[in-house]
C-alpha cells in the first residue's frame, strides 16, 4: 500500500507499507525522521508522540494507513532555522539526558503551551503524565517547561 501524508509541511509518500505498519515505523524507517522514538510500542511511554492533524497521538498506536491524506508534525517539525523555544529550554535546563523520552515530552510541552500560556505546575504535570522518563527525575523537565512558558510570555 502507498501512504501519502504531509509531514512537517512537506507532502511525502511511502511505498510498500503493509496494513499493520505503524505511523512511527513509517516516519522513522521509510521517511527518515528518527526524532520520534520507539520505546514501548504500546502507547504507554509517550516517546513516539507526534501531532496528527494538530492532535498529539502516540504514533506507535496509529496504523500508517490512518495517516493517509493527513498532516503529521514531528519533533523535527517544531524547529525552523533554530530550535523551537521548548526545544531550547530542554537543552538549557538540562532536561535532555539519554534522549529517549525527550521528543515526546517536547511535543507534549509544546501542545500544553499552545493551549495554556502560563500553566501551573499541576497543569504541567498533567500534560506530561503520559510520558515516562527514567533519567531526569522530572524536575529539570518541569524547569524546562516553566522556562519555555516564561519565554513565550515575554518574561525572560
Amino acid at each position: 500500500m502507498r501512504v501519502n501524508v504531509t509531514v512537517n509541511g512537506v507532502q511525502r509518500e511511502a511505498d510498500d507499507v503493509w496494513p499493520g505498519e505503524s505511523l512511527l515505523y513509517v516516519l522513522r524507517e521509510r521517511l527518515g525522521l528518527p526524532g520520534s522514538k520507539n520505546a514501548c510500542e504500546q502507547g504507554e511511554c509517550g516517546s513516539c508522540t507526534v501531532y496528527l492533524d494538530d492532535v498529539p497521538v502516540c504514533s506507535c498506536l496509529v496504523a500508517a494507513g490512518q495517516a493517509e491524506g493527513r498532516e503529521v508534525r514531528t519533533v523535527e517539525g517544531l524547529a525552523s532555522d533554530e530550535l523551537h523555544p521548548v526545544q531550547q529550554a530542554f537543552v538549557d535546563k538540562g532536561a535532555v539526558q539519554c534522549g529517549f523520552c525527550t521528543p515526546g515530552l517536547i511535543v507534549a510541552a509544546h501542545d500544553l503551551l499552545e493551549r495554556t500560556a502560563e500553566p501551573t505546575d499541576a497543569e504541567i504535570r498533567e500534560a506530561l503524565a503520559g510520558n515516562l522518563c527514567r533519567c531526569t527525575g522530572y524536575e529539570k523537565i518541569m524547569d524546562a517547561v516553566r522556562a519555555a512558558a516564561a519565554k513565550k510570555a515575554g518574561v525572560v
